[in-house]
């Protein structure tokens, strides 16, 4: 309960948390006891129910008691005590609160001494009553309700003490003078004398008279104590009812977890009532507990794809028959509870009779007729049947009843209530309570017992139980003795028994019991694995090839998706093997290092021996050698050897001492050259050394600065696939583009096959046009030598002529003045025909836009008819509720539009060019003619021509035939022109007939792209799926978008080529044709004159002597030359020419297949545009004419049923906005107030309905927030008040609103605006937060950096599978899709930026309040991680342009905790440094990072606690909160700028989607 509380802090004054945690030890004191097993045994069952609001936090919590022992109130057994609030009493009796209870020490009340220990070792009582008071004040029950409460204890311990003395063997009597009765009586407000005389006396009502009749001493002690339990009892209730008060909520709770803390299985010497109640109990939570325990192992099964066979286990109905049955144990307990007269005895013969040989589980002991045994699923238990129906009755007599209801102490008065009003909030929910009987009259027999009220509550809690996932902890206590490091194997194993834990692991243990990850397998069993096993890189075939190496049986064990099942004995089996593997291990290293030891010993005991025997061999010679001879001997040879060594001493001494004095002069020399070169030596070290180190330090630096930058170099790649990976990821347009190229994948491989192969055939056909180019330069080089060789004969005649034509000059002279007059004559005649023929272009240019406008009007009909079909399949659609998703992917290829139309104004461009390319040839034509003419008269000799001429061709000349034959030629040329014009009139008829043939299938073009969506649908989820899969294996996206990329450069490759190619063709093109026109007048020319062949070859030569010699001389070389260099070009572009018109076509295939995709779009947009705009004058106002019945339809099809994935693709944002306000200014142009009072209200209603309906809904609540935004600004925007009227045009303040002041309407929507945003906000942090902490802390994106776990930490098991964890991209992906949502339905900037603000907020307050509870994350590593992560949220704020928003200074904090764990924490000068750069976080967030700090390897240490004392004291001076958990629920201030809207309200038309036919725009 402690975790949940801090879990779930909430920032709410209430502190619901700390008042759930005060509910336990108030309980605990009225409700826990000593027992010879535990010093704080619960002596009740609660179930507490934690309420848990839409956030999961806690809000409120409700608690029921089950059957309280109320025994225990009047007797303790030995070496007990009663409940702990006795004892806390009765030591803070002293204190002056408490005189006037007139309390004593714990051994002058008889029931708090029974036991014989009042006292706990190690619990001070008077503390804890400290403790209890401060609990029941933090619940709000005041010094009244406690002294109320302790009145009530200190009268039942006064009550205890009340001597009864026998009178006789049939009467009892108390004394008046008996100072507890009296002490009773006063504390309870009662009549000491009605008190006095009814504990003695029993009233006996009949029929007919009323009889008194005096009881035993042994009956009056049991009336005292059936009242002092009876009073606890009501007291326990109450003290419930009051915390369960103190603890409601209001509202409703959203989910609840409940924590039932209940007794345990109970067999003692002697059993009671209570024990079989708790025993029943424990079987039903028993066979709750085995089914649960089943389909746990079911579910283990199924999620690792495990073959499951159904497995017997011990099912405990049988014994929860024989107690709850029909005509069971408790039903035969309540029938003989119903008899007047019944006994223990009797309903014990019942139950002999009933079920004795008759039932297995029911025994009778064979040496007691009182008692019954019953086999429980545990044990056997034998119960004594005395008392049993006095304690299911819990009957008190009537008379003391009456007395305690006569009290004027109120709350005694209250308890014993006909019908006491219950103060529980839960009470319609929860009717029963433990030992809390309903009093009813005296005549009325019937009364609920104790066992039936029990059977109930223990029903609803099944209910509960059944309802809910249940977790389970079972306390387990080592020995009875309570001693420490004391185990009690045969206790433990009985409690392992009577928890169900035997019966669990038998469950287990039948299929598969032991499981070991393939990690866990793979660490453990390593040693059993061969070098080739252990070079497999897959550890889990490396387990699968172990396991069937190793057992021989498949059956044994089975491979599940995460773990390895195994049956009962292969782990011990394996287990051996391991510890043979290790003992043989053990056995070779024991071998060598005895042998080693063993080897040293030897040597040495060898080395010691011969030491010795030397030292023997010595002494044995000398004692062999030593007589007297030899002692007189080796005497004298001393004396001798002492003389003579003398002299020689002396003089090698003095040898010796001259010897030294010039060593010594030559030593000394030697040292001092010796140190003389030392010191140079150590002069030149230093130098090396210098340098030396120099070098050592740049190489150091050199390789820290390599490793910085090996780092920074893998930093940056884990960035730059993070960019990668958003990129991919973030925006919808990039994943919408690889899906499609994901799709298109084959098609384009196919299509790049094709080309390569195309290209290959025009390599081998440019090969051939290469071999042929050089065929025919060979050819052309060798005619070009015969014209040569022309060409000099053609100088010689030219010699000749120049002669002659000297002679003919002074002729021609007059001659051509003549002739140029006539020439400009008929030049302007021509003229005029061209302009002629240029006016009858453009008459059949006109004729040809004729018949495109009569085909447009067919496309028109076609899309009537296209329109009409759609018609028919909306109606389809509508009936069909499936097609509807389908329709809203179809809205989102409707994007493509814009592009469409931009290609549209790309292809208008390109006819504008097209256009004036035509001009421009038309002026080049011109020109050209003019040029033909000037070189006509230039370079004919028309003597030349009539000496040419035949006989009979001069006699059709007249005088005037040199005129005439350049009419001719002119003629010609205007041939030329009118052909040329014909060509062009040709290729517009057959551009006009394809067209019509493409209108003709536009219709089944439609029909098929209708299909063709659907397909795609079908194939777009697809490839969806194939890239949420492909997007989890980062390994795999870098390579795609290799290929993609490589994919787009070739296409930007061949788009460039095919781009020159065309350029080129068609400069070539329009060379070749000036160059074949050209020619060709020159041929027709030549054939005029010679009538000749009209092959090239012969046409070349004859031009080429034609033009030589009618050329002037000046001219002539550059005439050749020219003609030779184009026929050079001729021969080299004929090679080409082919390749590139083939890629002409090509391109011009591609050309048309995009204008038909264009005047599909366009059909679709004139289609809309036609069917939903009516025919309305040609200038709006801007309004939307409605009637006051039609505002219901509005605003069910404009807001209730109105889908934001229809509206936001196509649409100008906030459309339903504008419309609205359209009506508005409808209701204000007619000055009817209560039309616009109505639709005003009725739109607020709307927007209120469909938020609240869509509250979960993300794209809803953005769509409604972006609308209700725009609304409010177009109120402001026309409202008429200047500081909203600057940014208007003058149109927009025309239509500003003239009648009414909405003021009060813009503040209800700056209200519900604000509501909107703050339930947007809640379903954004629902979506992200359970993603936050395993994105941010635990996903390790830096590989290597946290692969380590902290020593003295285990693994977290998580019940999330590996595969379905989050990573940071998961965060960044969810974000991303927050942002695009946002923009689509045109969310304003700065909203936008407040909502992102907020987001960023909660991901650093989750990831640093899970860092601050989770101490294995506080490490150096675990810092860098946090730092990167942060990281990518910036660049993630960089690549939305959203740096202004201020979220990058929420992530402050966590940001400075990373720093914290990363820097160095050892000096002051670190203190300091931390002290001046973490100042976001509080101390408390200081001290507890640096207390939980804990080192992941030998590098690092751990924080002294010296060093966070000085962190503390330095920051003590700073004024913070000292709160350690940050608030998650924080919300920033939103605003709402105002910003107008650019939008022209008399252009804005309704769509047919909207079902808004009845407006109409005035």
């Amino acid at each position: 309960m402690r975790y949940f509380a801090t879990v779930s802090k909430s920032s709410s004054n209430a502190h619901v948390e700390d008042k759930v945690l005060a509910s336990n030890p108030i309980t605990e004191a009225v409700g826990n006891a000593k027992t010879t097993r535990n010093d704080n045994s619960s002596r009740f069952g609660k179930y507490t129910e934690i309420s848990f609001d839409q956030s999961y936090q806690i809000i409120g919590a409700n608690m029921r008691t089950y059957l309280l022992e109320k025994s225990r109130v009047v007797f303790q057994s030995e070496n007990e005590r009663n409940y702990h609030i006795f004892y806390q009493l009765c030591a803070s009796a002293m204190q002056p609160e408490y005189e006037h209870l007139k309390l004593g020490s714990a051994e002058e009340f008889n029931y708090t001494r029974m036991g014989g220990s009042t006292v706990i070792e190690g619990v001070d009582d008077r503390a804890n009553m400290v403790e209890t008071q401060k609990t029941f004040a933090l619940l709000g029950l005041k010094k009244d309700f406690q002294m109320d409460v302790f009145k009530m204890l200190a009268a039942i311990l006064h009550l205890g003490n009340v001597e009864i003395a026998a009178v006789g063997d049939e009467r009892s009597s108390i004394s008046m003078e008996d100072k507890h009765l009296s002490i009773f009586c006063e504390l309870l407000d009662l009549n000491c004398d009605k008190m006095a005389r009814w504990l003695c006396h029993r009233k006996i009502v009949t029929t007919s008279e009323t009889v008194v009749k005096p009881m035993t001493r042994a009956q009056a002690v049991n009336a005292r104590d059936a009242l002092a339990k009876k009073i606890y009892s009501h007291l326990f209730d109450f003290i419930v009812e009051r915390i369960n008060q103190a603890l409601q909520f209001p509202g409703k709770q959203h989910t609840f977890i409940g924590v039932l803390d209940i007794y345990g299985f109970e067999t003692f010497d002697v059993n009671s009532f209570e024990q079989f109640c708790i025993n029943y109990a424990n079987e039903k939570l028993q066979q709750q507990f085995n089914l649960h325990v089943f389909k746990l192992e079911q579910e283990e099964y199924m999620k690792e794809d495990i073959p499951w066979t159904l497995i017997d286990f011990y099912d405990n109905q049988p014994v929860i028959d024989l107690i709850e049955a029909k005509m069971g144990i408790l039903e035969l307990l309540d029938e003989e509870c119903l008899l007047p007269h019944g006994k223990d005895e009797n309903w014990l013969q019942k139950l002999y009779n009933n079920f004795v040989n008759k039932n297995a589980l029911f025994e009778k002991p064979r040496m007691s007729n009182t008692s019954f045994i019953i086999q429980h699923f545990a044990d056997k238990v034998e119960y004594k049947c005395e008392g049993f129906l006095e304690k299911n009755r819990d009957t008190v007599h009537e008379v003391l009843i009456e007395i305690l209801k006569e009290s004027k102490f109120h709350l005694c008065a209250d308890f014993f209530q006909d019908n006491p009003v219950s103060v529980s909030p839960f009470s319609s929910t929860i009717n029963i309570k433990s030992a809390r009987p309903v009093l009813k009259s005296p005549n009325k027999q019937l009364r609920t017992t104790v066992g039936s009220k029990f059977r109930n509550s223990l029903s609803l809690l099944m209910v509960t139980l059944n309802a809910t996932t249940p977790h389970y902890v079972r306390c387990i206590k080592p020995n009875d003795e309570k001693l420490p490091f004391e185990f009690d194997s045969k206790r433990v194993a009985q409690q392992l028994r009577a928890c169900g834990v035997l019966e669990t692991i038998r469950i287990s243990a039948q299929s598969y019991p032991s499981r070991w990850t393939y990690i866990e397998f793979f660490s453990r069993y390593s040693i059993l694995m061969t070098q080739q096993e252990l070079s497999i890189n897959d550890k889990k075939q490396i387990c699968k090839i172990v396991l069937q190496r190793l057992i021989q049986d498949p059956n044994q064990y089975q491979f599940g998706r995460t773990k390895i099942f195994f049956r009962a004995g292969q782990v011990a089996y394996l287990e051996k093997l391991r510890s043979d593997r290790l003992r043989q291990a053990c056995t070779l290293l024991q071998r060598r290092v005895r042998g080693w030891l063993q080897r040293r010993r030897f040597v040495a005991l060898r080395r010691a021996a011969l030491t010795v025997q030397q030292y023997y061999r010595g002494q044995r010679t000398v004692r062999q050698a030593i007589t007297a001879r030899n002692l007189k001997e080796t005497w004298a040879a001393i004396v001798i050897q002492k003389y003579c060594r003398g002299y020689l001493v002396r003089r090698l001494c003095q040898l010796i001492h001259v010897a030294a004095v010039t060593i010594q002069a030559y030593t000394r020399g030697f040292l001092a050259r010796k140190k003389y070169r030392k010191m140079r030596e150590e002069q030149k070290a230093v130098v090396l050394q210098k340098y030396a180190r120099a070098w050592l330090a740049r190489r150091r630096f050199q390789n820290i600065r390599r490793f910085v930058v090996n780092i920074q170099l893998s930093y940056r790649v884990q960035q730059l696939q993070k960019r990668v990976e958003e990129q991919s990821r973030e925006n919808h347009g990039l994943l919408e583009r690889l899906t499609n190229l994901a799709s298109a994948h084959m098609d384009d491989v196919d299509t790049i096959q094709k080309l390569e192969s195309e290209l290959e055939k025009l390599t081998a056909q440019k090969r051939t046009y290469e071999e042929k180019g050089k065929k025919y330069k060979e050819d052309s080089e060798q005619k070009i030598l015969k014209l040569e060789n022309q060409n000099k004969e053609l100088q010689e005649q030219k010699e000749t002529l120049e002669i002659k034509l000297q002679e003919k000059t002074e002729e021609m002279k007059e001659k051509m003045d003549d002739l140029t007059q006539q020439l400009f004559n008929d030049v302007q005649k021509e003229e005029n025909q061209r302009m002629i023929l240029e006016k009858n272009f453009q008459n059949q240019k006109q004729d040809y836009e004729k018949e495109i406008e009569l085909l447009k009007g067919e496309i028109k009909i076609l899309k009537e008819e296209k329109t009409q079909l759609q018609q028919q399949i909306q109606q389809e659609i509508i009936t069909q509720d499936g097609l509807k998703v389908e329709v809203g992917q179809l809205t989102k290829q409707a994007q493509k539009i814009p592009e469409l139309q931009k290609e549209i104004e790309l292809l208008q461009t390109q006819k504008l060019d097209v256009e004036k390319q035509a001009h421009s040839q038309k002026r080049e034509l011109r020109e050209k003619m003019s040029e033909v003419t000037k070189q006509l008269l230039e370079s004919y000799d028309f003597e030349d021509v009539r000496s040419r001429l035949s006989t009979e061709d001069l006699e059709h000349l007249n005088e005037d035939g040199e005129l005439w034959f350049a009419y001719e030629g002119l003629k010609k040329a205007t041939r030329v022109l009118e052909s040329h014009f014909q060509s062009q009139k040709e290729i517009y008829e057959k551009e006009i007939e394809g067209l019509n043939f493409k209108v003709e299938h536009l219709s089944q073009d439609i029909n098929h792209l209708q299909k063709l969506f659907r397909e795609e649908n079908d194939i777009n989820d697809g490839i969806r799926l194939e890239v949420s899969r492909l997007t989890s294996e980062n390994l795999v996206i870098p390579d795609l978008k290799q290929q993609v990329a490589e994919l787009e450069n070739q296409k930007l490759d061949l788009e460039n080529r095919l781009q020159e190619q065309t350029i080129k063709l068609q400069e070539m093109s329009n060379r070749l044709h000036y160059e074949l026109e050209r020619d060709r007048t020159q041929r027709r020319t030549t054939e005029a004159q010679n009538e000749v062949d009209i092959k090239e070859k012969e046409s070349l030569k004859d031009t080429i002597q034609g033009i030589e010699g009618l050329s002037n001389g000046v001219m002539q070389d550059e005439i050749q030359d020219e003609l030779q260099s184009k026929i050079k070009q001729v021969t080299t572009r004929l090679a080409v020419e082919h390749m590139d018109l083939e890629e002409k076509l090509d391109m011009k295939d591609r050309i048309i297949k995009k204008l038909e995709d264009q005047i599909k779009t366009l059909t679709k947009t004139i289609e809309k545009s036609e069917a939903h705009v009516p025919t309305v004058p040609k200038e709006y106002i801007g309004m939307m004419e409605y009637k006051k019945e039609d505002e219901e339809r509005i605003i069910q099809n404009l807001i209730l049923d109105l889908k934001p994935r229809g509206v936001v693709v196509n649409m100008i944002p906030g459309l339903p906005a504008h419309i609205l306000f359209m009506c508005v200014r409808y209701a204000d142009y007619l000055n009817d107030a209560d039309m616009l009072k109505s639709f005003m209200s009725v739109t607020i209603d709307g927007i209120k309905q469909v938020v609240k309906e869509h509250s979960e809904d993300f794209e809803m609540l953005s769509f409604w927030l972006s609308n209700t935004y725009y609304f409010l600004n177009c109120l402001k925007q026309y409202s008429g008040e200047e500081e909203f009227m600057k940014h208007n045009t003058p149109r927009q303040n025309k239509n500003s609103l003239k009648h009414f002041d909405l003021s009060e309407y813009r503040q209800i929507l700056s209200d519900l605006a604000i509501q909107i945003y703050h339930q947007f906000i809640i379903v954004m942090e629902n979506n992200i937060q359970h993603m936050i902490v395993p994105g941010m802390l635990e996903y390790e994106s830096l590989q290597g950096i946290s692969g380590l776990k902290p020593t003295g930490f285990r693994k977290r098991s998580s019940s999330i599978d590996d595969t379905d964890t989050y990573t940071m991209t998961s965060i960044l992906q969810q974000l991303s899709y927050f942002y695009s949502t946002m923009c689509q339905n045109g969310l304003d900037s700065e909203l936008l930026k407040q909502a992102v603000k907020q987001l960023f907020f909660l991901i650093g307050a989750v990831t640093l309040n899970s860092l601050f509870l989770r101490k294995d994350m506080c490490s150096c590593r675990k810092g860098m991680q946090i730092r990167c992560n942060i990281s990518y949220l910036e660049e993630w704020l960089k690549d939305k342009n959203l740096q202004s928003s201020n979220a990058k200074e929420t992530l402050e904090p966590l940001s400075q905790a990373a720093w914290l764990l990363q820097v160095k924490k050892i000096t002051d000068d670190d203190a300091k440094e931390i002290c001046e750069h973490c100042t976001s976080l509080s101390t408390v967030q200081i001290v507890k990072i640096l207390n939980s700090y804990t080192p992941i390897d030998d590098f690092e240490k751990r924080v002294t606690p010296s060093f966070v004392r000085k962190v503390q004291a330095m920051l003590n001076n700073r004024e913070d909160v000292p709160q350690l958990m940050l608030d998650t629920k924080h919300l920033f201030q939103v605003t709402f700028p105002f910003t107008p809207s650019p939008h022209a309200l008399e252009l804005i038309q309704v769509p047919s989607s909207f079902k808004l036919g009845f407006l109409t725009r005035v």
